[in-house]
């Protein structure tokens, strides 16, 4: 589990060299397949997106580019134009009419809302396809609580019950699940802004480098504001 805090972080929605397709957008330094030189330096952490574009589990936007598009009634993780990320279900009072989206990363319905989990959170097979089956696999998640601060959880095996609970013991009231399966779970936190970054979850198969030397799956870096 990691709590970023709200006022202390921003946020940038990166696509992958591969997924999510990007067709004919441009795609800025600050949001392509690797971090940037202007966000090294001041680089926190980094985390896994959602499920790939052809799951057809939810839209993607980046910096004001919609590259697949957005459906009401799924979660989503929208960052503003200032770098404020905040999770809520788009189209149901998400974002707040005053918000300046920049970009959006949605992905199934809410794993958690009203800090309670999703009613369909028994039924293993709404939240992806895992490999072989089993219900207990690598998952990640993202929250939000009520000081607006952002909690990622995951673990290399785990139940999407599992995953809510833990996001609701954190003080999430809104969370959804992210990618899922061994291979793309990864998140890297750096002790100092700029330092190396160094692997988080226990047993993940992603080096903690990952997002610096590039990937072809959408993520999300984490920027410290001081």
């Amino acid at each position: 589990m990691a709590r970023f805090l709200d006022n202390h972080v921003d946020y940038s929605l990166h696509v992958g060299s591969q997924d999510p397709p990007t067709g004919s957008a441009v795609i800025g330094p600050d949001s392509g397949p690797s971090v940037s030189s202007a966000e090294q330096p001041l680089l926190l952490a980094c985390f896994n997106g959602g499920f790939k574009a052809n799951a057809n589990a939810g839209g993607f936007e980046v910096d004001g580019q919609v590259l697949v598009p957005l459906s009401a009634g799924l979660a989503s993780l929208v960052v503003d134009t200032a770098g404020v990320g905040q999770v809520g279900v788009w189209g149901q009072g998400f974002p707040a009419t005053n918000t300046q989206v920049a970009s959006v990363r949605q992905n199934l319905p809410a794993l958690v809302v009203g800090g309670q989990p999703s009613p369909l959170i028994g039924d293993v097979a709404a939240w992806g396809d895992t490999l072989g089956g089993v219900p207990s696999v690598a998952r990640s998640g993202l929250g939000i609580d009520d000081k607006g601060d952002l909690l990622y959880a995951a673990s290399m095996s785990t139940l999407p019950a599992d995953l809510a609970n833990a996001l609701i013991s954190a003080g999430a009231n809104t969370a959804m699940e992210l990618d899922i399966n061994p291979e793309w779970i990864h998140l890297a936190i750096a002790p100092t802004p700029g330092a190396p970054l160094l692997a988080q979850v226990p047993g993940q198969n992603r080096p903690a480098d990952q997002c610096q030397v590039g990937w072809t799956r959408d993520f999300i870096t984490v920027l410290s504001i001081g």
